[in-house]
């Protein structure tokens, strides 16, 4: 009864990564084009380090996991950065010049993402860098890019405890995504917690940060279980035991990649359904299942769950009717987008907006004129980059459909400042 799925979404994902190679870099940026702005943007002016950069176009990088057990997570992004360059060529390039693509696959394994993005930046001098997906991927590439001098744009969801200099992080932080999901669940009644993730840097964090928060800071709020399994892990079955004996009011859970297949379609089957817990007065609340592992997952499996982000692909406004319509344009019509996808395509334009505004490529000045640069046409809603490189923006709670798709029930009154760094969570 599985394989239907398993084999749609695998051969998804073979035909994105076959497209992304028949693109090509020369597909992005004709030889033959002449920039008609060089007088204004003369190339000794916009750029002075070593990057590539040349009178007609400039190279950038793209690392994601386009095959192993990330992929079904990962290929969204790489679908995304490349409209968003698209869209960026399309409309002149950035300074009059336009982007070529090096691709390179980071294979779910964070060894090679550490070697691929050296190779980009030292071999191929890329502009910047649009990847990453994990935080162990992000852990393996960022002492590489400070030593470097790259700047990476990354579109995840994540712990915080973290800002660099050589990074733009356009997905939410701990302060934007565990600690306001955390409140809303506790105001719908939840006050025992399962804590569930895979075992990396990026759950182990984040429910350190959830149980503090829920210990330290929910009133009468207590954790009954922490488990965590490795990644591409298929067997759940003990975990639900576990889960059914604790009976928590919240199962909180971070399953990241191919491994949410398994997990959602076992606990459907154990009968651990949105269904069944709301009889209950219980819930499910995931900060790590999108639109796009739900694409695997089938939407009957996960009908009634909730997820924390700040995208989802049913968000009403023009801006993303508009995004969604390209998105399907340009990678079909049975494409779906999730947070991190959306996330990844608000990177280019950023960069973008930060070298017109900057009149350079070079990195330390990008890294200082990044701050208060603001994308009001975000598919999202408006967002903002803030001193730490993160950006304002707002959390919301969607519940999950068995389309695939979310209904928006609840979100932040305003943009949630980011805070990487919160007092009281160590």
């Amino acid at each position: 009864m599985n394989k239907p799925v398993f084999h749609r979404v695998l051969g998804s994902l073979v035909a994105t990564a076959a497209l992304i190679a028949s693109l090509g870099t020369s597909a992005m940026a004709a030889d033959d084009w002449k920039n008609p702005v060089l007088d204004t943007y003369p190339t000794s002016t916009v750029v002075t380090s070593g990057i590539d950069v040349t009178d007609n176009y400039v190279t950038v990088g793209q690392l994601h996991s386009i095959t192993g057990t990330m992929a079904i997570s990962e290929t969204g992004s790489v679908e995304a950065e490349r409209l968003a360059i698209q869209q960026i060529n399309d409309m002149g390039g950035i300074l009059g010049r336009k982007i070529k693509i090096v691709q390179e696959d980071g294979a779910s394994d964070w060894p090679t993402f550490a070697e691929k993005a050296k190779k980009l930046l030292v071999k191929d001098k890329v502009a910047s860098v649009f990847g990453c997906w994990t935080s162990a991927s992000r852990k393996a590439v960022l002492p590489i890019f400070e030593k470097e001098n790259g700047m990476l744009y990354y579109p995840t969801f994540y712990e915080g405890l973290e800002a660099s200099k050589n990074v733009i992080y356009t997905g939410q932080e701990a302060t934007q995504q565990i600690i306001w999901g955390l409140d809303w669940a506790y105001q719908q009644g939840c006050r025992t917690f399962f804590l569930i993730g895979s075992d990396y840097i990026w759950p182990r964090t984040s429910n350190k940060i959830a149980r503090i928060h829920i210990e330290r800071y929910l009133k009468g709020a207590k954790v009954v279980g922490e488990e965590y399994y490795p990644l591409g892990h298929t067997n759940f079955n003990s975990l639900i035991n576990k889960v059914k004996l604790k009976k928590p009011d919240c199962i909180y859970s971070i399953v990241v990649g191919g491994s949410n297949v398994s997990w959602y379609k076992q606990l459907n089957a154990a009968g651990i359904t949105g269904a069944a817990l709301a009889k209950k007065g219980k819930l499910l609340l995931t900060i790590s299942t999108t639109e796009d592992e739900i694409l695997g997952i089938g939407g009957k499996n996960v009908e009634g769950f909730y997820a924390c982000m700040k995208y989802f692909q049913s968000l009403p406004n023009e801006n993303n009717q508009a995004f969604v319509s390209a998105f399907k344009k340009m990678w079909g019509e049975d494409s779906v987008i999730g947070d991190v996808t959306q996330a990844a395509y608000l990177g280019p334009w950023l960069w973008k907006f930060t070298v017109e505004k900057a009149g350079s490529f070079d990195i330390d000045t990008l890294a200082v004129a990044s701050e208060g640069i603001e994308f009001a046409a975000a598919p999202e809603g408006y967002v903002r980059i803030a001193k730490n490189h993160h950006l304002w923006s707002r959390a919301k709670i969607g519940q999950m459909l068995a389309d695939g798709q979310f209904k928006v029930i609840a979100e932040s009154d305003d943009l949630i400042m980011p805070d990487p760094f919160p007092e009281g969570y160590k």
